[in-house]
């Protein structure tokens, strides 16, 4: 009786082991861990996106500002030689010169001054894009963060419920003969899974396959009875 009650005590063990392994394959396969790995893909992806627009929109700014001090050093120059050049005092060949030197100086301003508007434009259409991939990357970011406390939440209950087992295991474990507990321990480390079945009408409760009739003598002669076709422990 002794013995019955041990293995009996074995098979609630076996139980209660399988069912701290499939809270355990629980929590490492949650399906929210996949679409954080996807998320955090995406927040990755989009805050690259964001860096590379935020250097654009100051690249595309500091050109557009270092053009507009160049224009502004243009339109000086211009505005000097034309007063010059209006002045007089200078014969035929130095005011053709400067007059074109005036002509040359004046299609340089007005490709400045198109090259800054253009400039002004590329940064506008900067702003924006920089502005839509900062809101991207918030969604992302927010999404992630969603997902890290749906993850945290759904762990923290999972923790909850494998403590509650390893209690009920502390319980049941000195109530089970050494060499018994030996044996399943040792099947457990190299097999893993259910090692320990109810025998059910010749039947084996952990591979689930029938016994004959000789086979299910053979078994029931083993101290403990062991299934002839898994070598799992049976509980009569």
């Amino acid at each position: 009786m002794e013995e019955l009650r041990s293995l009996a005590d074995l098979l609630d063990l076996q139980e209660v082991d399988s069912a701290i392994d499939k809270l355990l394959d629980d929590r490492q396969n949650l399906p929210a861990l996949e679409k954080y790995k996807t998320a955090h893909a995406e927040a990755v992806a989009k805050q690259a996106s964001a860096k590379a627009a935020e250097d654009h929109s100051k690249a595309v700014s500091l050109d557009a500002d270092k053009l507009s001090g160049e224009l502004e050093i243009a339109e000086v120059k211009l505005n000097l030689q034309e007063r010059r050049l209006f002045a007089g005092g200078m014969n035929a060949k130095e005011t053709e010169n400067m007059r074109l030197d005036v002509a040359s100086l004046r299609i340089s301003k007005s490709n400045m001054e198109d090259r800054v508007l253009e400039l002004l434009d590329i940064s506008e259409t900067a702003e924006i894009q920089l502005s839509s991939a900062g809101k991207a990357l918030d969604a992302a970011a927010d999404e992630e963060r969603h997902l890290e406390e749906m993850i945290a939440d759904a762990w923290k209950s999972i923790d909850a419920m494998i403590a509650r087992k390893e209690v009920r295991k502390a319980e049941i474990i000195p109530l089970i003969a050494s060499d018994l507990l030996d044996l399943y321990t040792d099947l457990r480390n190299r097999r893993g899974g259910v090692v320990v079945g109810a025998l059910e009408h010749s039947t084996c409760g952990a591979c689930h396959l029938e016994l004959s009739a000789a086979e299910h003598h053979e078994a029931l002669q083993g101290k403990p009875p062991r299934c002839v076709h898994c070598g799992a422990i049976l509980v009569p």
